[in-house]
């Protein structure tokens, strides 16, 4: 049995159920502009308005009326990432569905979390930073006070606040609060409908997710807190899968292509903080 059994789109649409369960940061972004990615390189241009001045009225006096004005963010789908795999006529992959449920969802955890760490990239366009700090299990919820506080004062809306954190500063917090947020992530869904893996509970206002994926050089780790209006997130709606025959060896071979890009559209409605593990 051979590549007539292969069904490109049944794999497709199991790569996509994986990756949907797999990805935490790409799980509280917005995807406003997401649509069908037909090739890297698509632009998603993003309109906003500026702000509306207020003015004093005074009676039988002319009002000034506000041209408005308005800005344009480009969202590049720019990031084009690939997996290959072959398996010989001997091991009859395609008799074998089960081998092949595998290696798709080994697939699908190898493209997600190439993603997240994508996502987890973008806190470098933070607009909101507080001071680089040693977190101890004595500094941790000061720590957590000062980024709820930054977002406060620049005005961000005080629901829908996401802080993925590592596994060491979960651990403080385990410590630091006795059981007010949990040493084990799970899967919740929102009132949006929307399912997020690594939640742990809620502190300061943020809805504290778990991540090896926060981004880190091994002494500093860069972590984000954030509203899904500040990060929009666009990729195709399945991955290009495709089965072929090698040429030069008696077996099968499947490639997949995948298409995304991602995209800091309100930088205030983000907080950076460097934090080093105490």
């Amino acid at each position: 049995m051979g590549l007539e059994n292969f069904i490109p789109e049944k794999w497709s649409a199991s790569l996509f159920v994986r990756l949907r369960k797999l990805l935490i940061h790409a799980g509280v972004v917005n995807r406003d502009y997401e649509g069908e990615i037909l090739e890297s390189g698509d632009t998603v241009r993003i309109n906003e308005i500026g702000a509306i001045d207020v003015g004093t009225y005074t009676k039988n006096t002319d009002i000034t009326v506000q041209n408005l004005t308005s800005a344009q963010k480009m969202l590049t789908i720019d990031q084009a990432k690939y997996f290959a795999f072959s398996v010989d006529d001997i091991d009859k992959v395609q008799a074998n569905e089960t081998l092949m449920d595998a290696a798709m969802s080994e697939a699908a955890y190898a493209i997600a979390d190439t993603i997240d760490q994508h996502i987890a990239g973008m806190y470098t366009y933070a607009g909101n930073s507080v001071t680089a700090l040693t977190v101890s299990v004595g500094a941790v919820l000061l720590n957590l006070s000062n980024m709820q506080l930054a977002l406060d004062e620049a005005n961000v809306p005080t629901t829908g606040r996401f802080l993925p954190i590592p596994p060491w500063y979960n651990q403080h917090l385990v410590r630091a609060t006795s059981g007010a947020v949990s040493a084990t992530g799970v899967p919740k869904v929102f009132d949006d409908g929307m399912i997020v893996s690594g939640y742990i509970g809620t502190l300061f206002g943020f809805n504290l997710l778990m991540s090896n994926n926060v981004n880190n050089n091994g002494t500093v780790w860069n972590m984000m807190g954030f509203t899904r209006a500040a990060i929009t997130h666009a990729r195709q709606i399945n991955a290009k899968i495709e089965g072929y025959r090698l040429e030069s060896q008696f077996g099968d071979g499947v490639k997949g292509l995948y298409l995304y890009g991602s995209k800091v559209v309100r930088p205030n409605a983000m907080v950076s903080c460097a934090a080093t593990k105490g």
